[in-house]
């Protein structure tokens, strides 16, 4: 079976394994060039792509006039989309005789779209995963070939769970491959209406409103937590990343403080809305460690110059 992959980050990397060490003749990999200071926190496809010795094609986008031709040589059995950032044209897709299918990370058709990940932490989730569906001309909307659920645990960061997310991708695409060599795989219903649909995140997503209840500020933590941009507040001019925190237990501090960061004995807290505290055992600054001492001197100088939190 020959495939032209498109991929992109980890589960691009590991599905192309996957690929390659199920015998699939892989003709040509398009994957993305790194945008100009992004953090590369994983595998990047292109590395692997040229490790596995097969051939790579750098496409900013879907329209790149490079890829008719390329398409037209590599004459695909299957094309594979995994994490790659654009959605695939009708027409390109129905170059593939034997299908077209990408691996998404959530269990659709809940969490279409994008970040799935960051979304089902943010929004409290104990269960997520991967599954490999039909390309249509709606993102995330055909149908299902399989899934592969994972738990997300209550301090579970979405790092850790794409991590988890990766490894349930290479089990559904391991799974799924003798019945799309075979021409026999399973389609399931992927009801859209049942579902959800969320858009891109920014790193502006990630400021954090202190008034807001403690729960749902320590799933923002959770979710945006590096190596993704963080959730952050802005004390006296300088913007604080929590790099890592856990919810404490409720009357874990006194009561009457304002919502905000404070520090309290030997911990840097942050006051919720409800009265509960997240201790924060990580605060950064433009990648460096701010301790209490450094974080006490900006709090100082915020209520000095009469800033809120």
């Amino acid at each position: 079976m020959n495939a032209v992959v498109f991929a992109y980050s980890a589960i691009g990397d590991r599905c192309l394994r996957v690929l390659h060490a199920a015998g699939v003749d892989v003709k040509l990999v398009v994957t993305h060039a790194d945008h100009p200071g992004e953090t590369i926190w994983f595998q990047r496809v292109a590395d692997t792509a040229s490790e596995l010795g097969l051939p790579v094609l750098y496409a900013h986008e879907v329209s790149d006039p490079q890829l008719p031709a390329r398409m037209a040589q590599a004459q695909p059995d299957v094309i594979f989309s995994f994490y790659f950032r654009d959605m695939l044209p009708i027409g390109l897709l129905s170059l593939a005789g034997k299908g077209a299918f990408n691996m998404h990370g959530s269990l659709l058709p809940r969490y279409r779209g994008r970040a799935p990940v960051n979304w089902a932490v943010l929004h409290g989730e104990t269960e997520t995963g991967a599954t490999l569906h039909e390309m249509v001309a709606k993102p995330d909307a055909g149908a299902i070939v399989d899934q592969c659920a994972v738990p997300i645990l209550p301090d579970d960061t979405a790092w850790q769970v794409a991590q988890k997310v990766t490894v349930a991708a290479e089990i559904v695409l391991w799974r799924s491959l003798p019945g799309i060599v075979a021409g026999g795989y399973p389609r399931r219903l992927n009801d859209i209406a049942r579902g959800s649909y969320f858009g891109r995140r920014t790193p502006e997503d990630g400021r954090i409103d202190w008034s807001r209840p403690a729960s749902e500020i320590y799933n923002l933590i959770r979710a945006v937590a590096p190596p993704y941009p963080g959730a952050f507040s802005d004390v006296a001019g300088r913007r604080l990343v929590v790099g890592e925190a856990r919810l404490l237990p409720p009357d874990a501090v006194p009561a009457g403080l304002a919502p905000g960061l404070h520090v309290i004995g030997e911990r840097i807290v942050g006051i919720c809305g409800d009265g509960r505290a997240i201790h924060v055992r990580q605060l950064l600054c433009h990648g460096a460690q701010v301790d209490r001492a450094a974080l006490s001197t900006l709090l100082f100088q915020r209520d000095h110059r009469g800033e809120l939190n």
